[in-house]
């Protein structure tokens, strides 16, 4: 069963066009990295697929419905979720209050109200921020934390959600060889249950995760594979060749 897919997709500014007929599927289970030279399109592309950006031709489905008009909300809302390059955490908070304001999202207000959800959510706080180190950071203001530690906690609010679809731009930015390792492993380990799209300029990290690359260049898409063939493609050759 297709998760998400996006068919002929097009943004353009003025006579610029950052996508030009761009194709994509996700499947659930599956892991595809999406790579390209700097300005290539990658994060149009995750931004039009989330709804931020609208496209100028082209259609995007998810679960077999067409959302091209709907807003990022309500995407989120049927099961799509995205981790931005600059994490997005609530600075003065708590970590755990982060996390916990992320499992609240969508629920109803009655459920709000209820006491006995706050000893839930502390447990599943505590569950999601473990795979991350960061279960004993609970009490830790956000803005506090190191810079790999914030993108961390933003990869565990993302899940807080159970996304059917997870899109994630540029993850392990700025973070050690170790902590990628583990980010790695995560996202090997919640692919399981959702589909994923990732976006990296760590091409031995992708390739290393990925069931499926798929390559853009100046917005154009180059071509799909296996990490294996992606690595033997000639014009994928090319495009990096030119810019080195």
């Amino acid at each position: 069963m297709t998760t998400l897919v996006g068919t002929d997709l097009g943004v353009q500014y003025g006579s610029f066009r950052a996508l030009d007929g761009v194709s994509l599927e996700l499947r659930p289970g599956h892991i595809t990295g999406l790579i390209g030279p700097n300005g290539s399109g990658k994060s149009t592309l995750l931004h039009t697929l989330a709804g931020f950006l609208k496209p100028t031709t082209g259609r995007v489905e998810l679960g077999g419905t067409d959302v091209t008009s709907w807003q990022p909300y309500r995407r989120a809302r049927s099961g799509l979720s995205i981790k931005f390059q600059v994490a997005r955490i609530y600075t003065q908070m708590t970590v755990a209050e982060n996390v916990h304001l992320a499992l609240q999202t969508g629920r109803p207000v009655r459920r709000l109200l209820r006491s006995a959800d706050d000893v839930v959510d502390r447990d599943r706080t505590q569950a999601l921020l473990a795979p991350f180190q960061l279960d004993d950071h609970l009490d830790v203001i956000a803005g506090e934390l190191g810079h790999g530690h914030q993108q961390r906690l933003e990869l565990a609010m993302v899940a807080a959600h159970g996304p059917s679809v997870l899109l994630l731009d540029e993850p392990t930015a700025g973070m050690s060889p170790d902590e990628r390792r583990g980010v790695g492993q995560w996202v090997t380990s919640f692919a399981d249950r959702c589909a994923v799209l990732i976006v990296d300029h760590d091409l031995d990290f992708v390739r290393s995760i990925s069931t499926t690359i798929t390559v853009l260049n100046q917005g154009q898409h180059v071509a799909t594979g296996t990490p294996a063939e992606i690595e033997a493609h000639p014009d994928v050759r090319r495009v990096y060749l030119s810019h080195v």
